[in-house]
């Protein structure tokens, strides 16, 4: 619990109606959309400009006080959820857009601004952001440059550290500071742009971010590869890649989670296909017809029983719709439902595919695969109930050798989600102790009193590692 002097430290920062103690309030942000993990916050405060920011730092600074900095709480590895107690610091009302500059090609933004937003502001003047995170129309583009979010369009055009050029943030003892610029070229000292992104609100706090910006694509094709078995459309994808195309979209999605989609939302899915590829591509017309005839031969090479062609925007739409809905629609299933992300190369889809699938049989488990399989990232989903404890305990036995098959096959723990607090004992796994050591280098020196974010990244004990099974 805070002292009343800390209270009115915080109120006089944002202004009392802006920092929250009631019971109701610090529940609402106890928690983030990862199952399994929650804690109240001892205060919530919602700054409306840098300066604020900076001065809740202060405060948070002379008392010793974490604080957890969140947006709209999509994040899936815990986060941020405040492990700690102490202060949550919500910005969903820095959600203004403050310039989109067409000479340069950028924007720059609040840090609250909804992902969504922007991409419908810059559309409007014929300008292209290509990060697309799922949850697109609720997180924000502060949790997007915390997590380097992906997105569907990643295996074309990046994620989201791709295009932060530039970006205001504050420290932890609330000083603000600036990064990067809009010049194309800029090797001034470390990099300090891309450390902060993907650093997961432990080492600052971003206020306002500049996005690089592209032209908009002339068109788009889109086609939906329709599979009786699920590891020929794994080797599918793995031959499009070798085949030196790179399509703007290339999703995977198992008869599991088909089935669920349609279940939901009803968008005419064939359900008794073992896997679908869902493919886009952008750019020329000439150019989209020749990849996307060249995917659909590829396909048929690799055992796809049909493959259909979407006639018109509308079609577009509905296709790309079925994958946007896989989470929510597997949600329905059970009362807890757990999303990871295990990645490969490219090349090792196919394996990572079939050793998912025998993980779920072996521990008896109810878990869908869908996913970015253009760039080897998979959602292995598991549909469970946190109140059978024996079967969480099932469940965190197949992720552990889940990820230790990943890494196996020269994949990593976590392609677009992040490490938080969810994966933070598996991190040792993926960068061996002396990266450990390094990266606990760079927090102290952020941050030396480990205010920002607690509990994140750097796990307790490491756990110990599986012997993955062949």
């Amino acid at each position: 619990m805070l002292k009343p002097e800390i209270l009115d430290a915080l109120r006089q920062a944002v202004g009392p109606e802006w920092c929250l103690t009631s019971k109701a309030d610090l529940m609402a942000y106890s928690y983030d959309a990862t199952p399994l993990y929650q804690r109240l916050p001892d205060a919530v405060v919602l700054p409306r400009t840098t300066d604020e920011v900076a001065a809740v730092m202060r405060v948070a600074h002379e008392h010793r006080i974490p604080v957890h900095t969140r947006g709209a709480g999509t994040n899936l590895s815990a986060g941020t959820v405040p492990t700690s107690g102490g202060i949550v610091m919500s910005l969903n009302r820095m959600n203004s857009i403050l310039e989109i500059d067409q000479e340069n090609l950028t924007v720059t933004a609040q840090a609250g601004v909804v992902t969504a937003a922007l991409h419908k502001a810059v559309e409007e003047v014929g300008l292209f952001y290509p990060p697309d995170p799922g949850s697109m129309t609720s997180s924000t583009l502060g949790g997007n440059v915390m997590e380097s979010a992906g997105g569907l369009r990643g295996l074309k055009y990046g994620v989201t550290k791709d295009y932060v050029i530039a970006l205001e943030a504050v420290t932890a003892d609330g000083r603000v500071f600036r990064a990067g610029g809009k010049n194309v070229k800029d090797v001034a000292g470390y990099d300090l742009v891309k450390l902060i992104c993907g650093s997961e609100g432990t080492l600052c706090i971003v206020t306002e971010v500049t996005l690089k910006l592209l032209p908009m694509p002339e068109t788009k094709r889109t086609a939906l590869a329709i599979f009786a078995d699920m590891t020929a459309a794994a080797r599918a994808v793995s031959k499009i890649i070798a085949n030196r195309i790179i399509p703007c979209t290339l999703e995977f999605m198992d008869n599991g989670t088909v089935r669920a989609v349609e279940d939901y939302v009803h968008l005419g899915l064939p359900t008794d296909a073992a896997a679908l590829l869902l493919i886009q591509q952008d750019g020329p017309a000439s150019v989209c017809d020749a990849d996307i005839a060249r995917i659909a031969e590829i396909c048929r090479e690799e055992g796809a029983t049909r493959v259909e062609h979407a006639s018109d925007p509308t079609e577009q739409d509905r296709l790309m719709q079925a994958r946007r809905w896989a989470l929510s629609a597997l949600a329905r299933r059970k009362p807890t439902t757990i999303l990871e992300d295990a990645t490969v190369p490219r090349s090792q889809l196919a394996p990572m595919v079939a050793y998912i699938q025998s993980v779920a049989r072996k521990y008896n488990l109810d878990i869908c695969t869908f996913g970015h399989a253009g760039d080897g990232n998979l959602h292995p989903t598991c549909m469970t109930d946190e109140r059978n404890k024996e079967e969480l305990e099932r469940v965190d036995q197949a992720f552990a050798e889940i990820y230790a098959k990943a890494l196996e096959l020269g994949g990593t723990i976590t392609g677009e989600h992040g490490v938080g607090e969810a994966k933070a004992p598996y991190l040792e796994w993926k960068v061996g102790p002396v990266g450990i050591d390094l990266m606990k280098a760079i927090k102290n020196a952020f941050d030396p009193h480990h205010i920002l974010n607690p509990g994140k990244m750097f796990a307790g004990e490491t756990r110990k590692r599986v012997v993955v099974r062949q």
